[in-house]
This record gives structure tokens, sequence and C-alpha cells, in this order.
């Protein structure tokens, strides 16, 4: 059966979302990480200028390599570019972060997968309850939407009472534009997809610390979460300070699930996970979560390091390394999120209508994508002009036809060659698809 647009239809709810969430003064709860992006204004010829003046070898990159001088910078960033990967490497060096403003502008934004999709749903006007580590003033002055909230002392309070005199964690963000032209130690790269990579000069997260006060209130108000949004491992890289921060959260969702059973847990992965704490951390969290969510670069990665062959241009090939995947890691199911489509695959979750959430995920960071920053509920109907992906219909198509092992749900995007902006896609997806959890 063809694919029936639904995105108007969908994004009329919104409204009474926001008024359940008043309502019954349940919320949507987004964690563990925050930061200030430094985003470095792309330029193709002063990125030119910069490799030939740092590029000593062909560009490379191996799995938890660090960004120590200009040169690692060089050869890190045009590997990354010129294959249109996405990622996120640790800078060693505030040298480096001071060097870039002789080839580049940097502006300023708001960081953190949990930090962006609270700020995305500020936007859309759905109230959120959220737990930071950045709470610099510089941070929070992303997020002073109505309806956003932490803790304080164990109670409920408006986010913007929560400022701290911290100074900001700082993570680069450099994005390149498909089509540019990269100058190679004497040869041209033509940067294949849009993309972004994170480097991050912070040593907070490395330990990913996490407040009890807030995690008390969670557990004394838990018949109060509709869905619990968690995510920030990936900066963790000694499996002894994860096991200790597991050992803290897994007591925590153990309680949370007695008391209300019905609350949805959502991690969010990232591919650039350590290799060397991954396997841990999945095994732990799929024994509490209900959906793992992860973008088509992440599904490729893992399948990789698993030695798993995967055709992502082919849907059978991707529901079949997913297939696997709910083998490795048995949670409900898992929401793969890409720039021609969504798919929720696995369990089916009685009264939730996962296409609702798939479909407000992809509006939503399509919007983002669009015009550069959060969008409204106004601005989001303004993206529906924006024609459905070919390949995402063409995929919807064939997954109809077929009979897989789990459920699946596959809502075509609003798709764009060229986005005015790759940042935040992923997490602002994220906060769409929580929607679909308030009841």
């Amino acid at each position: 059966m063809a694919y029936r647009d639904k995105y108007l239809e969908y994004l009329l709810e919104v409204p009474g979302i926001i008024d359940r969430c008043r309502e019954t003064d349940s919320r949507l709860v987004f964690a563990y990480t925050s930061n200030l992006d430094a985003i470095i204004k792309w330029e193709a010829g002063g990125f030119n200028k910069l490799l030939e003046q740092h590029l000593e070898e062909e560009p490379s990159f191996v799995e938890e390599e660090t960004i120590d001088n200009m040169e690692d910078f060089a050869r890190i960033v045009c590997y990354y570019a010129i294959h249109g990967y996405g990622g996120e490497v640790e800078i060693t060096n505030g040298e480096v972060i001071e060097k870039l403003k002789d080839y580049f502008e940097i502006q300023y934004g708001l960081g953190g997968t949990c930090a962006q999709g609270a700020a995305a749903l500020g936007a859309m006007g759905v109230p959120a309850l959220i737990h930071i580590t950045d709470q610099s003033e510089e941070v929070i002055k992303w997020m002073t939407y109505e309806g956003l909230e932490s803790t304080k002392n164990e109670k409920r309070v408006p986010l913007r009472n929560c400022v701290s005199n911290e100074e900001s964690l700082i993570h680069l963000v450099m994005q390149y534009p498909k089509g540019d032209i990269l100058k190679v130690r004497g040869k041209e790269y033509e940067v294949v997809l849009s993309n972004r990579l994170i480097m991050d000069y912070d040593q907070v997260h490395k330990v990913m610390p996490v407040r009890e006060e807030f995690l008390k209130y969670l557990e004394q108000n838990a018949e109060s979460m509709f869905s619990y949004n968690i995510s920030g491992f990936n900066a963790i890289v000694n499996v002894d300070v994860l096991k200790e921060r597991l050992e803290q959260l897994e007591r925590h969702y153990r309680i949370l699930k007695t008391s209300n059973p019905d609350l949805k847990i959502y991690f969010e992965s990232a591919h650039y996970i350590s290799a060397r704490i991954r396997d841990y951390l999945y095994s732990v969290l799929s024994g509490y979560i209900d959906v793992m969510g992860m973008n088509e670069e992440e599904l490729v990665d893992l399948a990789k390091k698993k030695e798993y062959e995967l055709d992502k241009n082919d849907i059978e090939s991707v529901l079949s390394a997913l297939d696997y995947l709910l083998e490795l890691y048995p949670v409900k199911g898992i929401v793969m999120h890409s720039k021609d489509y969504a798919l929720y695959y696995g369990a089916q979750m009685e009264e939730i209508d996962l296409e609702m959430g798939l479909t407000m995920g992809n509006l939503m960071s399509a919007t983002r994508a669009r015009i550069g920053h959060y969008g409204t509920q106004a601005e989001c109907r303004e993206t529906l002009g924006v024609n459905l992906s070919p390949a995402g219909l063409e995929f919807a198509e064939e997954i109809s036809k077929m009979k897989p092992k789990h459920t699946a749900i596959l809502v075509p995007s609003r798709y764009m060659e060229k986005p005015k902006y790759t940042i935040g896609l992923g997490d602002t997806f994220v906060a769409g698809m929580q929607m679909c959890f308030v009841k």
C-alpha cells in the first residue's frame, strides 16, 4: 500500500499534546548532558588554506584518536569531510581552538542531545523537564522557553532558575556542505554528503555527572513521566567510570519502572561511543530501555563493527541488520532515522501511535535543517511545502510488501539536498519522536 502523507494531520495534534501535559502536570523528561557549541562557520577557501598549511599526511582517522595539534585537526577533519561522515572526536589542546580563529568565524549555540531536544520542544510550546550538566548562563539562555524546567533541591523549577557561575563546556562543531571542493595534497575531492563533526574540549563529560536530587525527584514523581529520553554516555571512555555511573542509574531505572510500568525509556545512541565501552553499555541498558534510537551512520557503523554486512540502500538489508541488533540487545524496538526516512522496528506498543512520533521527528528536524533554528508550529507547517524523499517513498512501498519478523513503520522524510543546517538534526528528531508517548 502506498504511503499516505499524514504530516499535517499529526502537526494539528500538537496543541492537544500541550494541553495534556499541562492538565495532567506530567512531562517528557530529557537527560543528561549539555554544553556550549562553538560552531565553525564553514568556508571552503579557509579550509583549503588550512589544509595547505597543516596537512602533512593523507587524510585518516582511527577510532579513539584525539586532536592534539593543527596537523591532527587537518588530517582528521579532512577525512570526515571528504567522506561526508559525521562523528565526534576529542580535542586535547586548547591552542587548536585559538588557531582556528585565523581561518574561520566562530558562532555559538546550544549543544547536547537532551538540551537540544528540550529546546526543540520548547520552541513548539511543549513543556519538558530536563537534567543538564552545563548550567552556565551562556547555555541556559538558549533554552529560555516557557515550560522548560529542571530541579533544584528536589523541586521542579523554571530552567532559568538553575543558572550557575561555572564556565561553559565547549564543543567545536564543523559542518561541511555537499558539493564543496577540497584540495588535498595535489588532488581535489568533492564533499559527498552534508554532515558535521563535533570536537570536544571537555573533561567533565568523561564522567557524565548526574545529580542525585534530580533522580530523587523523578523517583518520587515517576507516575508524572510520559517518557524518559537518556543520552550523553558517548563521552565516557573509561570502563570503570561507566560501571560506576550505570550502578547509580540502574537502581534509578528499577525504581521508575516499578512505580510506573508504562513509562517508556528511550536511549539515543551514538556511533562514536568508544568500542571499549559500547557492548557493556548496550547490554546493561537493554535491560531497562524500551527504545534504542540511532541514525543511519550509527547503524552502518555498528553493523560493521559486528562484522555484519549491511547495504543501507537496500531496505531488506536494513531490516536484517535490525533483526540482528534486536537479538544482541533485546529492547522492545529500534528507531532509525536518516536523511530519507525514519523507521521504527520492533514490538508493537499498545496505545502509542509510533507513526506520529516518527512523523513529528522528521518534521521538526527538517524545519531546523530548512531555517537553521528550532522551529515553531507555524514554521513546521511551512516545511510541509518541502517534497517527501523519493528514496523514502520507495522504501515505504517496498516495506509494505514485505513480511518482516517485527512491526515495521516507515515514514519518508521531507528531503533537502542542501540543508541550511546539519547540527542538532538528530537531537531535534528525538524531541519530535517523544510526542507519541504523551497519552
